[in-house]
């Protein structure tokens, strides 16, 4: 078969055209290129490689200050966006300060509600160690003077002074009552006054034998007595608070002696930092108020760990929130499970009498918090999926602070003993990474998503094979497999490697940009070549890793290759037949695509120019597809049915398919098999044919070009290559073969073509073997072209189908009975 390039004959005859030379098949990497012997002597090279864009959106979303400016990370999985995005932000890092700490704290006001103060790096640790240390110790200082001989001097002085106090009323009573023969009488219940003579109490017989007016005087003497002695009592309670106020007092002023220098200390550590003075004040005057809190006495008994400790010394502890102690850089936080509290935070509650109850050290920090001052990188899906996390990130973003939100709260599913800590203003970039979909769905449909994330990073899906590439890609293949700890690759190993990178892209021109595709294809090279107990990876480890990929992923290949082999899929490779022609599909299951040919027929005859999609009528084919079938359609009608009306009715149909049907890549298939009909003229049924058309005639462009050439060249092989078959493929395609190696080297000996075609015409004249042929000046194609039999036959047709209307018009017809009209029978209709 000849190959190399063919020009016209003449003006009204073009040759068909000739096949590719096998060195357009593959784009082959030279190791040459690379000077060095593995990839261990290479240094690292940027993840980011061909994301140009990208990082440029990244740098710009990241320095502006502005609110708003959130940045959402476009791209295909796999493209290690997200090791891209940490790495950048950690280059970006170190340029800016370390954020503050954030701390809660009691609020001696109201304890419901603490109060949350920032501090700067490392202080928020001092501070809580600090004021653990000083209440360890007071919690020796305040007993130890409350134990001291002084204390114990001045408070019994003071009981003393109440006891007499209480001592001298009560005798004063019973003094005023002797003088009155009457006697206070102590009783389990307080007092009681009985009548006396003699110092003898009476008894109620004796007192019963007094005459009238004796007992008339004792019984008003002991009303008298009872009233001071309840008038004594009344006034009891105030000398008992009087007591108790001089005892704090007293306490007060002892723990002052033993805390004041304690606290003064403190104050003065954190003299510089005016969000602590009215704390650290109400602090002092709280432990002085309470001074007896720290008494061992006063301390609770053990308390089981999952119950909150209940002794009051909890309210001095410091809530350290967020601490950035350890820090040198601002935060990079990835969250990869963004539900609502570990987003904003949580306040966790403990059982307690058949309550939930809380405080303020049980306040637990969200991402919000821990990223706050620097990024926070989200998966924009997971997110979404999450309930109530992508409505409460929107309103926290545009809030410019975090306020800690109870799902159950929220949702009104707990009653809860709850606190409402203070809201921490926000100051960090949110990056969202997701699919380009939702992007352009939260664009659409979400007003709130283009006010929040206004930097758009969309990642490339593919680089450019260029030199300068071809380098820094084979630095990435060595910093990949040292990342991972793997062999290093040979320089073989790495064009092999960059050879397939162009082949997962569908492109000879470009390299896929989905790192994690590249990097499993190195980890299992690397398994191989230590199971060859290799030192490094050599490009037959590539070429079986590979391989072993193909073979673990390709049963239902296999299984299809063989029922076209034993005519259970019915594929003619050799001969020829009119109507009938060898089309071509990809099948994608999962991570694996591979190329079928599938029989695609035509049948003609007379009718009205209506041509039936059978794929269409039975709802197999997609919009797609149908829209091929009517950009054929017309196409046939603007090229042979200018002078003359299309008087066909056609079919089209992919034999024996039952699934879906979908694109517009046979439709140059499905116009030949129609030309072929409409012509008579047998296709060869050793080619398939590939590509889509437009209503010009023209081929187009179409995916999967590499796997449906080795479908249909698989077929052929299992059936033995005879030097005639061949693939038609649109010349644009030829940018994007990477064959396997099979077909180069089928090609290369002769036994296997590949040929581009830019025209319908020339795809039947390959297919057919005749010339199509070119209307000449006087707009008549040269006599035995193909196009020349399709508009003789078609002028043909429509003489028969205006010859067919012309008998049906003057056919005599059967007159009509009126209306009223008496039939025979006489008998009206």
């Amino acid at each position: 078969m000849q190959r190399g390039s063919l020009v016209p004959d003449n003006q009204n005859q073009k040759t068909a055209p000739a096949a590719l030379d096998p060195s357009f098949l593959y784009r082959h990497c030279d190791p040459g290129l690379f000077l060095f012997a593995n990839t261990s002597e290479l240094e690292d090279q940027e993840l980011s490689v061909g994301q140009s864009r990208a990082i440029a959106a990244l740098d710009f979303g990241v320095k502006i200050p502005d609110r708003g400016y959130n940045l959402y990370v476009l791209g295909r999985s796999g493209s290690h966006r997200h090791l891209i995005v940490e790495e950048f932000l950690k280059s970006r890092a170190s340029t800016k300060g370390t954020p503050c700490d954030w701390c809660y704290l009691n609020n001696f006001d109201d304890e419901r509600k603490p109060i949350v103060v920032s501090l700067p790096a490392g202080k928020g640790l001092e501070l809580r160690d600090e004021l653990a240390r000083l209440i360890d110790e007071l919690c020796e200082a305040i007993p130890a003077a409350f134990s001291s001989d002084q204390y114990r001097s001045s408070l019994d002085e003071l009981n003393q002074e109440y006891e007499e106090r209480y001592r001298s009323a009560i005798e004063a009573i019973q003094d005023e009552a002797k003088k009155h023969d009457t006697s206070l009488v102590p009783t389990p219940h307080g007092f009681a006054i009985a009548p006396m003579n003699h110092g003898e109490l009476l008894s109620d017989e004796q007192f019963e034998k007094l005459d009238a007016n004796e007992k008339q005087r004792r019984t008003q003497a002991m009303a008298e007595i009872s009233a001071k002695l309840r008038q004594h009592l009344e006034g009891l309670p105030k000398w008992h608070k009087e007591h108790r106020d001089r005892i704090k007092q007293l306490d007060r002023e002892f723990s002052d002696r033993a805390t004041g220098l304690l606290i003064d200390q403190l104050i003065e550590r954190f003299r510089d930092f005016p969000q602590l003075e009215e704390y650290l004040s109400k602090l002092r005057e709280n432990i002085l108020e309470n001074a007896r809190d720290f008494h061992p006495a006063a301390e609770q008994a053990p308390q089981l760990p999952e119950i909150p400790p209940k002794d009051s010394l909890v309210r001095y502890r410091v809530n350290l929130l967020v601490d950035h102690s350890r820090d040198r850089n601002v935060p990079i936080v990835y969250e990869s499970n963004p539900s609502i509290q570990n987003l904003l935070g949580r306040v966790d509650h403990v059982a307690q009498f058949g309550m939930l109850v809380t405080n303020f050290t049980m306040i637990r920090p969200g991402a919000l918090h821990k990223a706050n001052g620097g990024f926070l990188i989200l998966d924009a899906d997971r997110v979404l999926m999450e309930p109530l996390a992508w409505s409460a990130l929107k309103r926290t973003l545009s809030a410019g602070t975090v306020r800690i939100e109870s799902l159950g709260e929220l949702l009104s599913l707990v009653s809860t003993a709850s606190i409402e800590p203070s809201e921490i203003p926000l100051d960090l970039k949110v990056i969202l990474i997701g699919e380009r979909r939702i992007y352009y769905l939260l664009c659409e449909y979400d007003p709130d998503f283009s006010e929040l994330f206004k930097v758009a990073a969309d990642f490339d899906n593919r680089i450019d094979r260029t030199r300068g590439n071809t380098l820094r890609y084979a630095q990435l293949i060595g910093n990949l497999a040292r990342r991972e700890g793997l062999l290093p690759l040979s320089r073989e190993a790495v064009a092999r490697t960059i050879e397939h990178s162009a082949r997962l892209q569908g492109d000879a021109e470009k390299l896929t940009t989905k790192l994690r595709d590249v990097l499993d294809l190195v980890r299992e090279a690397s398994f191989l070549a230590k199971e060859d107990h290799r030192q490094s990876i050599g490009a037959e480890h590539v070429q079986l890793a590979i391989d072993s990929q193909i073979y673990r992923l390709d049963r239902l290949r296999s299984e299809i290759q063989e029922e076209i082999q034993r005519n259970g899929i019915l594929i003619d490779t050799d001969g020829a037949e009119i109507g009938q022609v060898n089309g071509l599909s990809v099948l994608g299951l999962g991570n694996f695509s591979f190329g079928q040919p599938s029989r695609i027929t035509a049948n003609v005859h007379i009718g009205d120019g209506n041509i039936v999609d059978i794929e269409r009528e039975t709802e197999l084919g997609g919009p797609i597809h149908s829209k091929g079938v009517l950009i054929l359609a017309s196409y046939l009608r603007s090229r042979y049915a200018v002078a003359t009306p299309l008087s066909i009715s056609a079919s089209l149909v992919f034999e024996q398919s039952y699934g879906g049907v979908e694109g517009d890549s046979a439709s140059v298939a499905e116009t030949c098999a129609l030309l072929s009909a409409i012509a008579k003229l047998p296709i060869r049924q050793s080619l398939a044919v590939t590509g889509s058309v437009n209503q010009l005639g023209q081929v187009q462009i179409i995916g999967g070009v590499n796997e449906k050439i080795e479908g249909f060249f698989d077929t052929c092989r299992a059936r033995g290559l005879t030097g005639t078959q061949g693939v038609l493929i649109p010349k644009d395609n030829i940018q994007h073969l990477m064959l396997r190696r099979e077909v180069v080297d089928a090609a290369r000996a002769g036994r296997f073509s590949v040929f581009p075609i830019e025209t319908v015409d020339d795809a039947i004249g390959l297919l057919t073997g005749v010339p199509a042929g070119e209307r000449d000046s006087a707009g008549n194609f040269p006599e035995g072209s193909v196009n020349f039999m399709i508009e003789t036959n078609l002028k043909k047709l429509a003489e028969r189908y205006r010859d067919f209307e012309h008998q049906a018009d003057t056919k005599p017809r059967r007159k009509r009975k009126s209306a009223n009209q008496a039939d025979p029978d006489g008998e009206t209709s």
